[in-house]
């Protein structure tokens, strides 16, 4: 049986804590240093309250330390990494291989996304450093990602199937340390894919202005899970160590529905990496949560339409077009009113509704946000602005009424727990139960009580009573039987009914739930990186002998300690002379000679490797 794992960001316990409640097998959290999103850090105590609770449903926390180290670090980082241990960890994600040197680092080891393996060789390297799983990048397709299974099928493949899409392939994007000296692989990435650049050729001419050109949409693969298992992926990865509590428990909610329904179709196939089921609460809708539009990128080798260059930031679901803009009289100039034409009929807004609107056919145009003040039908009240007139599409990126559902309509998570009673003739009563993670106890109960007058009556509340919740487990009494046929049944109130409910939940929960075991590697010598020079990201001695040994090539020291002349400060699948249809090789077009990208006066090279069908920024 294939295990599948739903993956989850938590930029804090609390967070965390709401994943695994809405379904996630396992989230990954930052400590308090060493994680590629500097502005996501957490205390261990919050870290271990976490393990804790996930546990409880053989939910597992991973731990990301996928930063490079440099030398005055690595004893900071290495304690920081044995504290988190100690605190209930189950597995870090790392980037600096450093880390494959400390030998009392016991829990697995996952190699990162930020070490940027896209081919079988880079996957085989971290196999043999001792990795039990590897995090794909995001560009790869469904036949590559075939070929790495295949050629590691020890190790476990963890792949992104939802969220935000960094334009660069993972740990070699070097464009925010050279802008700003904050590098990207050390937590503190600018975003510089998001900002607005001008297009322009060698001879100066503006092709396209102000827009976002390397901004992606964010991915979305939700009906591709069978797909992506079927290629040997067991953990969907749900992006997003910075966003809040709504986007992380719509996202999980919805792609732990898809899971399950995976699993229900294939059940001699597929079993969930954790225990417990959810049920009741919010429904769903990924199109009501923060997105840039969606896209499955090269997951099936084909390009498409991947920029969001018009909208970097969320656009939110399409909701219909203005059809007037009006002040309203003796009101003065404190707000407007908007009225929409819907998009359907099942379109309503709410009070603090978020919208906003793009004017269209305006180079360089910006997003034009407002807030719904007082929303009436069709008709939205807003602060005056300039800018909204007829005809713009409008769409709505804060839901206030989804917003408010997510908050206060949580699903629950409960383990399923089969009960088989047993009564004697003097009325004492055993209860076995076994959870679904096959924790079994046997309890007894000596009942000095009365025998009930109607037997079928009584045996029928017992059954009702005891087939309840209690803690986050999901009693479901499968058999009440006497030692002699028809002989009589104590008679139990309710409340004595669901006290005998509860210790035994107590006495379950006081076992160690038998969570399924992650992959652990083995190490083994005679594998080498693929990538070479400052592409090694080597910051560390420890780290750069550790390559020494491994034969890697061209050994240098990473970006963010050499600046190298000329160094490629992104290298993409993503290609901006294909978006705009200027693309020679694929659409025919003319070829545009030499193009730049420029931003607040700075100028980048544009270098299209048509070999490889990648762009190169310099």
């Amino acid at each position: 049986m294939q295990e599948l794992e739903l993956l989850a960001p938590a930029r804090n316990k609390e967070i965390g804590i709401a994943a695994i409640a809405c379904g996630a097998d396992a989230v990954y959290i930052g400590g308090d240093g060493f994680g590629a999103r500097k502005d996501a850090g957490n205390p261990m105590e919050d870290v271990a309250e976490l393990c804790s609770y996930a546990h409880r449903f053989g939910a597992r926390v991973y731990m990301t330390v996928n930063t490079i180290i440099y030398d005055g670090e690595l004893d900071s980082a290495h304690k920081m990494m044995l504290r988190a241990q100690k605190a209930g960890i189950d597995a870090f994600i790392v980037q600096d291989t450093v880390i494959f040197s400390w030998d009392d680092i016991t829990v697995p080891l996952h190699a990162s996304t930020q070490c940027a393996i896209r081919d079988t060789g880079n996957a085989r390297f971290y196999e043999s450093l001792g990795c039990g799983r590897i995090v794909l990048e995001r560009e790869m397709t469904l036949e590559r990602i075939k070929e790495i299974h295949e050629a590691v099928p020890q190790c476990e493949l963890e792949f992104f199937v939802h969220g935000a899409l960094c334009v660069c392939y993972s740990g070699n994007c070097y464009m925010s340390e050279a802008i700003a000296g904050r590098s990207a692989n050390r937590g503190a990435c600018i975003q510089a894919c998001r900002s607005l650049y001008d297009l322009v050729d060698e001879e100066g001419k503006v092709l396209v202005k102000n827009k976002a050109l390397l901004s992606l949409k964010d991915y979305c693969l939700i009906n591709r899970l069978g797909d992506l298992a079927d290629a040997g992926v067991c953990s969907f990865k749900i992006e997003g160590r910075l966003k809040n509590a709504s986007y992380v428990k719509n996202c999980v909610r919805a792609y732990s529905e898809a899971i399950d329904g995976l699993v229900a179709a294939h059940p001699d196939k597929y079993v969930r990496a954790s225990f417990g089921r959810v049920s009741g609460g919010f429904k769903p809708e990924l199109d009501r949560t923060f997105n840039r539009g969606y896209t499955e990128l090269f997951l099936d080798g084909k390009r498409g339409q991947w920029s969001s260059m018009d909208a970097p930031k969320s656009i939110g679901e399409f909701v219909g077009k203005i059809a007037a803009v009006r002040k309203p009289k003796g009101r003065g100039v404190y707000s407007m009113f908007v009225d929409i034409e819907p998009a359907g009929p099942d379109v309503t807004f709410s009070n603090g509704d978020g919208f906003c609107a793009l004017p269209k056919g305006k180079a360089g145009a910006k997003l034009l946000g407002f807030r719904g003040d007082v929303c009436t039908g069709m008709t939205i009240e807003t602060k005056p602005m300039d800018g909204l007139v007829p005809g713009m599409k409008v769409f709505r990126n804060i839901n206030a009424s989804f917003e408010r559902e997510l908050d206060r309509n949580m699903p629950k998570r409960e383990i399923s727990v089969a009960v088989d009673i047993s009564i004697s003739g003097n009325f004492e009563m055993d209860v076995h139960a076994v959870s679904e993670d096959g924790r079994e106890i046997l309890s007894p109960f000596k009942m000095d009580v009365e025998a009930a007058e109607n037997r079928e009556r009584q045996i029928a509340m017992m059954q009702e009573q005891l087939s309840k919740r209690a803690l986050h487990y999901n009693f479901k009494v499968t058999d009440i039987h006497t030692d002699k046929p028809g002989a009589a049944v104590p008679l139990l109130s309710a409340s004595t009914l669901n006290s005998i409910r509860r210790l035994v939940a107590e006495d379950i929960d006081a076992l160690k739930i038998k969570a399924r075991p992650l992959a652990t590697g083995t190490r083994h010598d005679g594998e080498k990186c693929s990538h070479s020079g400052y592409k090694l990201n080597i910051a560390n001695r420890l780290a750069r002998e550790l390559h020494e040994a491994h034969s890697s090539d061209g050994i240098e020291p990473a970006y963010e300690l050499s600046h190298k002349e000329g160094a490629e400060l992104m290298r993409t699948r993503y290609c901006i002379r294909h978006e705009l249809g200027m693309c020679p090789v694929h659409q025919g077009a003319k070829a545009s000679g030499p193009l730049y990208l420029l931003n607040n006066g700075r100028r980048f090279d544009l270098v299209f490797d048509c070999a490889a069908c990648e762009m190169v920024v310099k």
